[in-house]
């Protein structure tokens, strides 16, 4: 699917409702996604997420409207407002969250489309100067930690999630985790039950490696210490099979 094809399957889906709905929507999802919020007077002060996605909703009428500098003076008054850059172009789909928002950078032609998470610091952003389409396309219950950099035209595929910090610059299949710079996929999990959050559940890879070499090293200083060889072969066995199913971890996805 091209670019203009995708952003016209969003741009359709959305016009079946009206602006007005659209913006009653996005006042109602902070209760589902934020267990903080005590009360509807919080989100005119305390959600400038909230606020980004409906001044952008107004920006990116405006823009496909034909009033492009209008358009871009209503982005830049929001970002002022709440520290969130999403410039009017970018297609943004149904009940997307941003969670507290500051820092967080949208491109002109990413698509992100219904029930995304994104938190504070994400960047969907591009690596060249092409005119065509050069962000991402986030698909649906994607998660996004904070601090995650998403660049170039790549896709994440639906119902996966992005370990905060992480820098991803390839495609990442549904139903997967990817962590690290660059991000690597360490798995699918087809288990949609678990809470689509859980950020304490995401592998650390650099913790992996280098436990693997410690105990390495330290097989090593043992045997030569004690003289024994044949302690440490079957140690050192042990030790092969996890670092193995580690990188079958790794790429299990590469493989799918």
């Amino acid at each position: 699917m091209t670019m203009n094809e995708e952003k016209i399957e969003e741009v359709e889906k959305q016009e079946k409702l009206s602006l007005w709905q659209l913006i009653k929507e996005d006042f109602s999802v902070p209760k589902l996604n934020d267990p903080v919020l005590d009360s509807n007077f919080e989100l005119f002060f305390n959600y400038p997420g909230v606020w980004a996605i409906i001044n952008h909703r107004v920006a990116n009428k405006l823009y496909y409207k034909g009033f492009k500098k209008l358009s871009r003076a209503v982005a830049g008054m929001s970002s002022f407002f709440t520290k969130t850059d999403i410039h009017p172009a970018a297609t943004i789909g149904r009940r997307v969250f941003i969670d507290h928002a500051i820092g967080v950078v949208i491109g002109a032609t990413a698509i992100v489309e219904d029930d995304v998470l994104i938190y504070q610091g994400v960047t969907l952003g591009g690596v060249s100067l092409n005119k065509g389409k050069r962000h991402p396309t986030i698909k649906s219950n994607v998660v996004i930690g904070s601090g995650a950099k998403i660049l170039g035209n790549i896709t994440i595929g639906s119902n996966s999630k992005i370990g905060a910090n992480s820098v991803v610059v390839v495609d990442v299949p549904e139903n997967s985790t990817a962590v690290g710079v660059p991000a690597r996929i360490i798995k699918k999990d087809k288990d949609k039950s678990k809470d689509k959050l859980a950020h304490n559940e995401l592998p650390d890879i650099n913790k992996e490696m280098f436990k693997y070499l410690i105990e390495r090293i330290a097989n090593l200083e043992h045997s030569i210490k004690k003289d024994e060889n044949c302690t440490l072969s079957e140690k050192n066995e042990v030790l092969e099979k996890e670092y193995n199913s580690f990188l079958e971890a790794l790429n299990a996805n590469k493989k799918a």
